[in-house]
């Protein structure tokens, strides 16, 4: 027997069809060269109507690759709609990618326009010849950069954002299949070329109404969200399309993402959400010292692990832990958010913080398991045996875009390989002990680089640190910890090694300490231990 409802399209269209009904009178504000503009949903719903119709104007194919290279602003928004909601795909660039891998991804996906922000297109630029099918470069002027020399162009006629949209005329939306592709993001491709991803319709729609539940980051109507994760990055975790589904009010950081200009806009704007990697909070806490931040409910942190130390810094500065989500642009990308459970909520400060450090149970519609070694047999739910993270549900990838690699990241029945490493307790909770490739064997045993590096940021005079596993002929592999001191420190190796002592086994101890000035970091913010592998081979 079936059911009888009606049977809708899951589609994007209805989430920009409540906020252009629902929610007109609520506000985007977008810090643009020192200053702030702000629009509201009403405006910007009219805009995106007219930008599909740009994109008819151009010519652009039915179902083309839209590509944006752009900061987050209301700008950027209007893209993200008017692409899928007009039957075409919107593919996010990712701005810190390498040159080259730029140009494998324009190609590969096919892109057929570019809009690229004023102060990034003097990145872009140089790359035009190597692009195979762009037909439009689009400018939008968000008051900073040169703009180049036609010549510099490759052939290009750099078309003005403002003067197409103002010639265009709104279009309606016509059905779209929510199986249709919506959009595209690539991998940071740490190892050989990105991977693209490909997200439709319905996985987007039933992603946002994930973000929305209460046990995930929870974004309502009153809410004031402010993504200072890139949109090319993992669909901002979802915010954008929750902002605009529940009518909160957005806040778009633009091109600075300084510790003081995250601070400003947190305290000025009366934030309420506030989502960024760990390395951006590093930054933003002594901008926040002594200032009113009591309109913040929650921030959400992910790419990387957050360190224990940083969360309860929070805690005790601001009255409130980081929230620690995980996942990855093939899950969209939120697959499970560290909130504790009612009855741990009386727990000391203490155990709470160290209950933080996980990354919590799989959010509603995401199946995890954790399994041995390339197998599919589950390891023990007892919080202490590893195994790899395995995912699968509705909005998590089922391969790769036209990539014959897809095989390596898939299971034969279904699951995505993560690349992680983690635990699981009686409860379902998670903790991510380290990537696959980040752990080190040493004599035997797996040292996990993640729990050093928790330790080391631990120590008040650490101002970041990662760990590294380097060849050893006895060992096999040791463990190197390749530190940044805070200003003025004096800490030696001697130090360093005491201090972990108490909490580390004694073949857990890294057998030395290399100084740096900054722990380099991949296209995503997350620290790139491939860069330091190299360097210290």
């Amino acid at each position: 027997m079936h059911g009888l409802m009606q049977d809708t399209p899951l589609s994007i269209t209805h989430l920009f069809d409540r906020a252009e009904q629902f929610f007109a009178h609520k506000t985007i504000v977008t810090a643009v060269a020192g200053d702030r503009e702000r629009t509201t949903y009403g405006a910007w719903a009219e805009r995106t109507r007219r930008l599909g119709g740009v994109l008819d104007t151009l010519g652009i194919s039915p179902d083309a690759r839209v590509g944006t290279f752009g900061w987050n602003t209301a700008r950027h928004l209007e893209l993200y709609f008017a692409a899928p909601c007009s039957g075409r795909v919107l593919h996010t660039l990712n701005i810190r990618l390498f040159p080259e891998q730029l140009t494998y991804i324009v190609n590969h996906a096919d892109d057929e326009v570019i809009f690229v922000d004023r102060s990034l297109l003097g990145l872009l630029a140089p790359l035009l010849p190597t692009f195979e099918r762009v037909k439009h470069l689009v400018l939008m002027d968000d008051g900073r950069g040169d703009i180049p020399e036609a010549s510099a162009l490759a052939g290009h006629e750099l078309l003005d954002y403002e003067e197409l949209l103002a010639a265009a005329s709104p279009v309606e939306w016509a059905t779209v299949d929510e199986n249709q592709a919506a959009s595209m993001c690539y991998t940071s491709g740490t190892t050989g070329n990105p991977k693209g991803v490909v997200y439709s319709h319905r996985s987007t729609f039933l992603h946002t109404m994930g973000v929305m539940t209460a046990d995930s980051l929870g974004a309502r109507e009153s809410d004031r969200i402010l993504p200072v994760v890139p949109m090319f990055h993992a669909n901002a975790w979802g915010l954008a399309h929750a902002a605009v589904a529940v009518g909160a009010d957005l806040i778009m950081p633009g091109a600075d993402l300084s510790g003081k200009a995250i601070a400003d806009l947190v305290v000025e704007e009366k934030v309420t959400i506030a989502a960024g990697v760990p390395t951006i909070w590093m930054q933003v806490l002594p901008e926040l010292k002594g200032r009113d931040t009591s309109s913040l409910r929650t921030i959400p942190c992910g790419g990387s692990a957050v360190p224990k130390a940083l969360s309860e810094a929070y805690r005790q500065q601001l009255g409130l832990p980081i929230l620690q989500a995980w996942g990855m642009t093939e899950t969209s990308p939120v697959a499970s958010v560290g909130r504790l459970d009612g009855d741990e909520e009386s727990l000391s400060d203490e155990a709470k913080a160290d209950l933080r450090t996980g990354i919590g149970r799989p959010s509603f519609c995401v199946d995890i398991r954790v399994v041995e070694p390339d197998t599919t047999t589950p390891v023990p739910r007892d919080g202490q045996t590893s195994g790899e993270l395995q995912a699968r549900g509705p909005w998590i990838a089922a391969t790769y875009y036209n990539d014959e690699r897809a095989g390596e990241s898939f299971t034969d029945d279904g699951w995505l390989r993560t690349g992680d490493v983690a635990t699981m307790d009686a409860r379902g909770r998670l903790r991510i002990t380290d990537r696959t490739k980040d752990l080190i064997k040493s004599g035997g045993e797996w040292i996990s680089s993640v729990e050093v590096e928790n330790e080391l940021m631990s120590h008040p005079e650490i101002k970041e640190a990662a760990v590294i596993g380097v060849p050893d002929p006895r060992w096999t592999e040791r463990p190197l910890a390749c530190v940044v001191l805070e200003e003025g420190s004096t800490l030696t190796q001697e130090d360093i090694i005491a201090f972990l002592a108490p909490t580390l086994a004694k073949w857990q101890l890294p057998d030395r300490v290399e100084f740096i000035d900054e722990v380099p970091k991949t296209s995503v913010g997350k620290f790139s231990k491939k860069t330091l592998r190299e360097r210290f081979a």
